[in-house]
């Protein structure tokens, strides 16, 4: 039986699923949702035959056909990573299948807050991360990117809680202490992207096509921050093509959200931490953006070729950034970039996983979550600026256009990347030994290196304290080029210095205090544990949450910290998150180093 994806029990030789009518029922109480799932395929069964769906503790509870006849179902022994495999002995001539189940309290995709857990206090509060392969927590289903779905669904959730989900809004009504909300997504999207939230929010407007959700006391904040995301959007379409989505929305979720931002199509989720109060951090929307034709609109065939999703919007964030913002703004980007790829590459390297430091991996019996790293989308952005230089830019965007478009709405492998691209660029593509980059560790020798004289600036300094006058402007990607640069013998009483003169244990972007926060774990400086304890509290996205506890874990003298902040937070975290920073603390303390004997140890 042939696989389509070593992460799903999908079968090609089964009825393929290509529409999904989904209703839902929100019960807070028990922490989960009573649901019907309808697939409709795209043929009848023209025989009796097995239908294999990913689940993953799923309590299924009776499958028709669309005649209302019953269809025979097994849930296998669940597998720690695929969840558990439900068979479906279908009739001929099956067209469709109900599925009547309950979600678990703890599914992997849900992450249900008390009212305490959000900003306004009152009301609880569920949304969904599906990626990579947790939608199968939510709906039995195919749960590949290879199997793209329409969808249709209600949703009933208590009043006056608004349903917001990433398609489009066909209208809500009341029915006494509850509210049942349609919604339809015409285009089809792989299963990883079907997303909602149920929270007491509001919303504002930027836009024709654009507007911002957040609970009512950040809202707006977040207006003022994303103001320009409708100039954003008009920057893709003229660098990318038309914009197939109708609407581009963005959704603030509470603090516990693992991500940057999720791109979701017609609702990106936003983590609150990019509500900086400067605008320093709108690059994630540029990236959550730049999804919309690579990853929503053209999708990896599955996780092994996930930097075609990520790498792919990585390089499409800094084309748009250079559009709005100038060549030195995204120069710096890419340096920053580069300075973090280089770290997640030598990482990989101690830990001796040297093949996730390939483009094209192979991951069957690994965890795609587990896999997880910067590297595909910053070895497969410069992949893509060296393809870029190779070809020239005018040639390299005309290629770009005509990928998007002959991929469009589907999903592809590496392989049929390197086909479609030797075919169309010809001498070029060889030029730049794409086996190197694709299928070899590490990064190639002459990877584009980014130029600018802002960033020069910081290069010339070699990690010593900038006066204020080199300071002053500096951008919150500035600093955190130079706390990348600051050398590794640097002690606590350099760093106190640093401190004293720029405040950067306070700062406000979240970016800067975690490059900052990380650095003064490693050296001892215990003035910012207070600090550490703060962000490790009140955020939980992982870009944060993996630094801080890999650096708290690996010196003695704060490991038993890490452990008991861990287990003070932990429940706050959303389960993606709690699972990787239990690895995170764990492979952490099994290779950390002694201790510096200068270092102080904490209160």
């Amino acid at each position: 039986m042939p696989r389509l994806d070593p992460h799903s029990y999908a079968d090609a030789a089964q009825p393929q699923a290509d529409h999904l009518v989904w209703h839902a029922t929100v019960d807070f109480p028990s922490r989960t949702l009573r649901c019907q799932a309808t697939l409709d395929f795209r043929q009848p069964a023209p025989a009796a035959t097995p239908l294999d769906l990913d689940t993953r503790d799923l309590r299924i509870q009776e499958v028709t056909n669309q005649d209302g006849q019953a269809v025979p179902f097994a849930l296998a022994e669940p597998d720690p990573i695929l969840g558990a495999r439900l068979r479906l002995d279908l009739p001929a001539g099956t067209r469709a299948v109900h599925i009547d189940y309950r979600t678990a309290p703890d599914a992997s995709a849900l992450q249900w807050l008390e009212p305490g857990q959000t900003a306004s206090g009152r009301s609880p509060y569920l949304y969904t991360q599906c990626q990579p392969i947790h939608a199968r927590s939510i709906v039995p289903l195919q749960d590949t990117p290879q199997t793209r779905l329409r969808y249709e669904a209600q949703v009933t959730a208590p009043r006056p809680l608004t349903v917001l989900m990433g398609a489009r809004r066909l209208g809500s009504y009341p029915d006494g202490a509850i509210s049942v909300t349609h919604y339809e997504m015409p285009e089809p999207i792989a299963p990883y992207l079907f997303a909602f939230a149920v929270g007491e929010v509001a919303r504002r407007e930027l836009g024709p096509r654009t507007r911002v959700w957040a609970e009512e006391p950040l809202i707006e904040q977040a207006a003022w921050e994303f103001a320009e995301t409708e100039r954003m959007l008009a920057t893709g379409e003229e660098l990318f093509g038309a914009y197939d989505w109708q609407r581009y929305d963005l959704l603030v979720l509470p603090p516990s959200f693992p991500y940057g931002g999720m791109e979701n199509p017609r609702l990106t989720f936003l983590t609150p931490s990019v509500v900086a109060g400067d605008r320093s951090a709108v690059s994630v929307i540029a990236h959550e953006l730049a999804h919309s034709w690579t990853g929503n609109l053209v999708s990896n065939a599955n996780a092994e070729h996930f930097w075609l999703n990520e790498g792919g919007a990585t390089y499409a964030e800094r084309r748009i950034v250079e559009a709005l913002w100038g060549p030195e703004t995204a120069a710096l980007e890419w340096a920053l970039g580069r300075r973090e790829l280089d770290e997640a590459l030598a990482r990989q390297l101690e830990q001796g996983r040297l093949e996730l430091t390939c483009l094209r991996t192979h991951l069957d019996g690994t965890d795609p979550d587990e896999a997880y790293s910067i590297i595909p989308y910053e070895k497969g952005a410069l992949f893509l600026l060296a393809l870029e230089q190779a070809t020239g830019r005018v040639a390299f965007d005309r290629f770009l256009r005509g990928y998007i478009e002959r991929f469009r709405f589907g999903a592809l492998s590496t392989e049929e990347f390197v086909d479609f691209a030797s075919a169309e660029l010809a001498g070029a593509f060889e030029q730049i030994n794409v086996q190197r980059w694709l299928y070899e560790p590490g990064l190639p020798p002459g990877a584009p290196a980014p130029r600018s004289s802002r960033l020069e600036a910081i290069q010339q300094l070699h990690g010593a304290a900038p006066s204020d006058a080199q300071a002053q402007g500096w951008s919150a990607t500035e600093w955190q080029l130079y706390i990348e640069s600051i050398p590794a013998e640097a002690g606590p009483h350099d760093l106190a210095e640093l401190d004293r003169r720029f405040q950067l244990t306070a700062s406000r972007n979240d970016d800067v205090a975690e490059k900052w926060l990380t650095l003064a774990v490693r050296v001892g400086y215990q003035a910012a544990l207070p600090r550490v304890e703060e962000m490790l509290g009140r955020v939980g996205r992982m870009k944060y949450l993996r630094p801080l506890y890999r650096e708290l874990a690996r010196r003695p003298e704060t490991r038993s910290q890490a452990e008991a902040w861990f287990a003070r937070f932990g429940p706050r975290y959303h389960p993606i998150a709690r699972h990787v920073v239990t690895g995170v603390l764990s492979t952490a303390a099994s290779s950390s180093p002694p201790s510096p004997s200068s270092s102080p140890s904490p209160s």
